[in-house]
């Protein structure tokens, strides 16, 4: 068997006929079904049980019914069969059981009143209608009356009767004056609801001639008007003037003005009373009380509470309503009206009846032949309700028999019902309140399976959610669902499938092998039918990388990703929602394709910002909120509390965070007595605290003002507090950074740092200054100074000790006594120079000079250290003199020695020592002088080759700029280079220092040769120079070639040479990229595979054989390097100038003597160690190089 499972109304249309039925066979509301099925008359409009009309218009009785064959209908009037043929004012509308009753044209409407009955006939049925009471409407005309006025004495109570006409619906009452302005109403006036006018007590003010109690009747449209009613309120003191000139002296009322009374109900009146209402009606209760002062009412259910939520007040507590009333709302309810006299109350007994409601009511069968059934009419109501049954609006009792129908009270059984037993059942549920009536029809039908699901329809679902493929069906005996898988599929069976009463195939969790197309059969005995169906499932739409949340600063951008993954086949859109509505219509929001930018960010936009994504199939959202920081906004309401001399509190009102906490709290203060308009720091507070005691100084005008910090920064100050000026006081503190420095040898000038103005505590401030030479006994000296940081004592011994001190003081007193300090009068001159000056030479760069210390006196001042004058007098290695630089290095503190660096070797020099206090410098000591030893060369100043033979070059070369001593040699090395670039044997020439060129011989023609050049002294040998030539070709040999056969005009040799050019062409091409590259160039590795330590270039520093380097200046030989065309190589000339050191002009030592000073003149640039061309390649030479 199929699982099977109710069908929900979002799922499946399974209603009858009239969408209110419930039966054994359920009819599908399929417009082109209907048409075909046979269906007993349903009424589907009728007009209300109690109609009143309008007497001067048309009166129309509706009667609208449905069935298959259309019905027929007939009208019964006060019980007896109405004729409308015969009536010409009385027309039925086509196709219809409305009635129209020409009352416009000649038709009285009091000649129709009566109780009318429609019935709806086909050949299945009749149905009627409920009984329709027509009634016209009545507005008749208040009865003329002559109204006597009421004369009331001030504070008694009042009532103005109304008593309108007696209307049809009764008339709605309210009271206006002439002016047609409605009478105002309080708890002391109102309206009851008779339409009376209560006054619980009269005051004078209520004095007038026009109390005018109109009557509307809505269904006519009219107002009738009653005659206008006059009032006159008299007060005893008028009344006892009136007595008192008719009756002599004699007091009548007495004295007494009005008198109070407690209250007494004017309506209803006695102790107790009763009110019936109808269930489901509104119940009105009401309690007007007299009294003086005004009553207050008030209103309690005996044994209960009022209902809640269904219980209202109106008319200013007089009136009880309470809606929708039960059963359960019967019982006592109590009035009770108070004053401060008393109080009276009134007991309304509560009795809810009920018209017959339904508890069941009779619902259309629709049956098959044979198939059993029932109808149920429940009712209830108070009294309970008798119930009747009527078929085809015939009591059942006298109705044609049916065999299959059994009557049981308020159930009607049927059992293997026929087709002839269709018919229309009537239920009439009565009591002394009212009826119901309720039509259910019994249809009996033989039809064979039909489907309604139009055919090959296409269903789309998304993975992992339900799929229901509907297959909507009728027939009579009710059909068998089946279903299908594809073209051959087996029925479908288990627990991975729901099949629904209604024919509807469920897969709960659809996926994408759920795909394909379904087929559903349906089968009764009256025969069967199929239909296919297709299913397709979609990958479900996914928000990949969603937004997130923002803390953004006000005025800045924030943007929201939105990015998605959906199935190819759908189309996605994309809304963005903030706070679940609509983006504001700001041009400040930009949507992108997966995007949203909100440009300039303010306060307004804070908020939580939603993306949707929807297509036909699904719905996917994100979210994220966005928070708009900024700084604080400045605190508020300053207020000085507990003003004291020294002290007061601050407390404010913090700002808005604007959504960062506030951290701290800075307070500023405003001195307007001494600086106006200038700010100063006074303390700041945690970001929870809104208080502060604050300290204060005396003789200031205080403002104060709050600055909020949070991690934004910080806010706009606050307003400014009100002013607080302390009193004055003597000063509490001195002047700082008191100083004694003379700046001549006969002065002493005493500085400090004046005392702010807040820091005055009182007005004239001044200083009193006080010195004294230390270690004599001797008085102060003062004197009093004001709106000065300095004075100067004259006529001071030099460099003496002094003890100073400055006190404050203003007028009412001095501050308290100043700590002294030392200082000391003017600075001289030293007055002697250094002696003992003694110079050791360590080296051909470096020497150490000593001296002994000058006596502290006659420093004349504080000895700062010494300065040391040096320079190079000659070259001992060149005779001629050149222009005097001399050196200084400074030596801080009592130092006898220091270190001289960066001598020229070979050279003599002169020097001598200074003391150097404050002042200046002292004499300077007898010139010392020195001498350094030789050092080795600098290299060559220039190699130049000239004059290439066939076996021979001539070299030429300069004297080293800086021989450093007397040149010993020079020492010349070379070796061949051949067409690989391997390096030959190297050869060794030791050259007399005084020659200045050489003539090359017996060398190899058309030969590369590369030259190693440099000088030597009795230290060592210097840097060398490098430098490569060519010898040339031998012209005997090129003569022979030429008379050699001529195969360059031989094509076979063109080819091959233009092979043998496009293959030296890329070998050049793959040189230079290696050669950019950083590669090691293939001399340098013959070089390391076959290195002779006799050619190695020996490093300068330390003597050790180096490497070729891939420095700049001495790259390894490539194809194409070549000597330039003068033959010279050029030598970078640079000056090695003393290094200076010390901390005057040119250098320092530390105090120990170490040198730590920096070399700052022009250094020398030593060729790089290796053997390399200086030249860039040339193309021509390289060339040559392959010959």
């Amino acid at each position: 068997m199929m699982k099977k499972k109710s069908v929900s109304a979002r799922k499946a249309s399974l209603v009858l006929f009239l969408c209110q039925m419930i039966s054994a066979l359920d009819v599908p509301l399929d417009s082109k079904l209907l048409e075909e099925l046979s269906q007993p008359p349903t009424i589907t409009q009728q007009s209300p049980k109690d109609y009143i009309v309008d007497p001067r218009e048309n009166i129309v009785i509706q009667c609208e019914a449905k069935g298959k064959p259309p019905p027929s209908f007939s009208w019964t009037r006060n019980g007896t069969h109405f004729d409308i043929d015969k009536d010409a004012q009385v027309t039925m509308k086509p196709n219809s059981g409305t009635l129209v009753v020409n009352i416009m044209n000649g038709g009285k409407a009091e000649a129709y009143e009566g109780v009318y009955q429609c019935t709806a006939r086909n050949e299945r049925g009749a149905a009627v209608s409920n009984n329709i009471v027509i009634r016209p409407s009545r507005s008749p005309l208040w009865t003329k009356e002559k109204l006597e006025p009421n004369h009331v004495r001030e504070g008694d109570s009042l009532v103005l009767h109304c008593r309108p006409p007696v209307g049809l619906p009764p008339p709605i009452i309210f009271w206006m004056d002439n002016a047609f302005q409605r009478l105002p109403q309080s708890e002391r006036v109102s309206q009851g609801l008779n339409g009376d006018l209560y006054f619980s007590n009269v005051q004078p003010e209520d004095t007038r001639e026009d109390y005018i109690c109109y009557a509307r009747f809505n269904h006519t449209q009219t107002i009738q008007q009653k005659q206008p009613i006059s009032v006159k309120v008299f007060s005893m003191d008028s009344l006892n003037d009136t007595i008192a000139a008719n009756l002599s002296d004699t007091d009548i009322f007495g004295a007494k003005p009005v008198t109070e009374r407690q209250p007494v109900l004017l309506t209803p009146t006695g102790s107790t009373s009763t009110k019936v209402e109808l269930r489901g009606n509104v119940l009105l209760l009401e309690c007007i009380a007299a009294g003086l002062p005004t009553p207050v009412i008030r209103w309690i259910k005996e044994g209960g509470e009022l209902p809640a939520n269904r219980t209202f007040f109106e008319n200013f507590k007089k009136t009880l309503k309470i809606i929708d009333v039960s059963e359960a709302d019967s019982g006592n309810y109590k009035c009770i009206a108070r004053n401060r006299l008393g109080s009276a109350h009134h007991v309304i007994s509560v009795t809810v009846k009920a018209a017959p409601y339904w508890i069941t009511a009779p619902r259309n069968l629709v049956l098959s032949p044979g198939e059993d059934g029932t109808l149920i009419c429940r009712a209830n109501g108070n009294p309970k309700p008798n119930i009747s049954w009527l078929a085809n609006g015939v009591p059942i009792a006298i109705a044609p028999e049916d065999p299959s129908r059994k009557v049981d009270g308020d159930t009607i059984i049927f059992s293997h019902v026929q087709e002839r037993s269709s018919a229309v059942y009537q239920c009439n549920a009565s009591n002394e309140y009212g009826y119901l009536l309720a039509n259910a029809f019994v249809n009996v039908l033989a039809e064979p399976p039909r489907i309604l699901t139009p055919a090959n329809k296409l269903y789309q679902v998304i993975a992992d959610s339900p799929a229901l493929l509907d297959c909507a069906y009728f027939g009579s005996p009710k059909p068998e669902i089946e279903w299908f898988k594809g073209v051959k599929g087996s029925i479908l069976r288990g627990n991975e499938y729901v099949f629904h009463d209604n024919g509807t195939l469920e897969i709960p969790v659809a996926q994408k092998d759920s795909t394909g197309t379904y087929t559903c059969v349906a089968r009764n005995e009256l025969g069967k039918i199929q239909n296919e169906v297709h299913l397709e499932v979609k990958d479900p739409t996914m928000i990949i990388k969603q937004p997130e949340y923002k803390v953004i600063q006000r005025y800045g951008q924030a943007s929201f990703e939105c990015v998605i993954k959906h199935d190819s086949t759908l189309l996605p859109t994309i809304i963005w929602l903030k706070d679940n509505a609509e983006l504001p219509d700001d041009e400040r929001f930009l949507v992108g394709k997966d995007n949203l930018t909100i440009m300039n960010v303010t306060d307004k936009d804070d908020g939580t910002y939603t993306c949707i994504v929807n297509t036909t199939l699904d719905s996917v959202s994100a979210s994220a909120v966005l928070t708009v920081v900024a700084r604080p906004n400045p605190p508020f309401d300053l207020e000085l509390t507990g003003q004291l001399e020294r002290s007061v509190e601050l407390s404010w009102i913090p700002g808005d965070e604007n959504n960062s906490p506030i951290t701290n709290f800075v307070i500023e203060y405003e001195d307007g007595l001494h600086e106006p308009g200038v700010w100063h720091y006074q303390t700041e507070v945690p970001g929870t605290q809104t208080t502060v005691q604050l300290k204060l100084s005396p003789y200031v005008n205080y403002s104060f003002r709050v600055i909020a910090v949070n991690e934004i920064g910080r806010s706009p100050p606050s307003e400014p507090s009100e002013q607080y000026l302390t009193k004055s006081a003597n000063p509490d503190e001195n002047p700082s950074n008191v100083q004694g420095i003379g700046s001549e040898p006969d002065n002493l000038v005493i500085t400090w740092e004046s005392l702010k103005g807040f820091q005055s505590n009182g007005p004239g401030l001044q200083y009193k200054v006080s010195w004294r030479q230390k270690d004599v006994d001797d008085e102060w000296t003062s004197v009093i100074v004001a709106n000065v940081s300095k004075y100067i004592v004259s006529g001071t011994p030099t460099f003496v000790p002094y003890e100073i001190k400055v006190q404050a003081l203003n007028d009412l007193g001095y501050a308290p006594e100043p700590s002294e300090v030392i200082g000391h009068s003017g600075e001289d001159l030293p007055m002697v120079a250094p002696g003992n000056v003694q110079v050791h030479v360590i080296n051909s760069t470096l020497a150490k000079v000593h001296w002994d210390t000058v006596p502290l006196k006659t420093v004349r001042g504080h000895l700062q250290g010494y300065k040391v004058y040096y320079w190079k007098v000659q070259s001992l290695s060149r005779r001629s003199r050149r222009h005097v630089e001399k050196k200084i290095l400074t030596f801080r503190g009592n130092k006898t020695f220091g270190m001289l660096p960066g001598l020229e070797p070979y050279s003599s020099y002169k020097l001598n020592v200074r003391v150097v206090n404050g002042k200046g410098e002292g004499p300077a000591s007898p010139d010392k002088v020195f001498k350094t030893p030789e050092g080795v060369p600098s290299s060559p100043s220039f190699l130049r080759i000239t004059n290439p033979t066939l076996d021979s070059l001539t070299l030429e070369w300069g004297s080293p700029t800086h021989p450093n001593g007397v040149l010993t040699s020079y020492i010349l090395k070379f070796q061949p280079i051949n067409n690989t670039h391997e390096l030959g044997p190297l050869v060794e020439i030791r050259i007399p220092a005084n020659e200045s060129s050489l003539i090359l011989k017996n060398l190899n023609y058309s030969t590369r040769y590369k030259f190693y050049f440099n000088a030597q002294t009795s230290v060592g040998s210097g840097s060398q120079i490098t430098e490569e030539a060519i010898t040339i070709m031998d012209e005997g040999k090129m003569a022979m070639a030429s008379r050699q056969v001529d195969i360059a005009t031989q094509g076979w040799f063109i080819g091959l040479m233009c092979a043998v050019a496009l293959l030296i062409l890329i070998l050049l091409i793959v040189c230079f990229i290696r050669r950019n590259k950083g590669g090691k160039y293939p001399v340098k590795e013959k070089e390391d595979a076959h290195a002779d330590p006799e050619i190695q270039p020996m490093k300068e520093d330390d003597g050790t054989f180096g490497e070729y380097s891939d420095a700049e200046d001495h790259k390894p030989l490539k194809k194409g390097s070549r000597t330039p065309s003068d033959r010279t190589v050029k030598k970078e000339d640079s000056d090695d100038s003393l290094v200076d050191y010390g901390e005057g002009v040119n250098g320092q030592f530390n105090e120990d003597g170490s040198f730590i000073g920096q070399y700052s003149g022009k250094k020398e640039k030593e060729p790089a160690e290796g053997n390399e061309s200086s030249e860039a390649p040339s193309p021509v030479n390289a060339m040559n190089s392959f010959v």
